[in-house]
């Protein structure tokens, strides 16, 4: 058995969790922040058999997709009367991070 500790954006919680319950898996869901640009996260803890594994890695993968944000970005100005000029650069948002961890015990009361 092992415990997986996924990581999700927030856009994808909807989509990634209709999932996991038509597939049958029991999680916990716990409100994170977290990378980059501090936007919301989703943390999925969930107990999971060995052979549910690839299964659960599909679903996943299928259901939580990197994407390009752009960001406005003011440049670094020693001279702090220059003129305020952000530029915006694309950066990667999405996606999941997904943790597995054996389990050497498991009793539910």
């Amino acid at each position: 058995m092992k415990l997986a500790v996924c990581i999700i954006h927030n856009r994808d919680k909807g989509k990634i969790i209709d999932e996991l319950v038509k597939a049958g898996f029991k999680f916990t869901i716990i409100g994170s922040t977290g990378g980059f640009l501090r936007e919301g996260n989703t943390t999925i803890l969930m107990g999971v058999q060995d052979d549910e594994v690839a299964d659960l890695k599909e679903l996943i993968s299928a259901n939580c997709q990197s994407r390009e944000q752009l960001l406005n970005v003011a440049p670094f100005e020693a001279n702090p009367t220059a003129a305020f000029t952000p530029s915006a650069v694309k950066v990667p948002v999405g996606g999941a991070v997904l943790f597995l961890l054996p389990v050497e015990e498991f009793e539910r009361f």
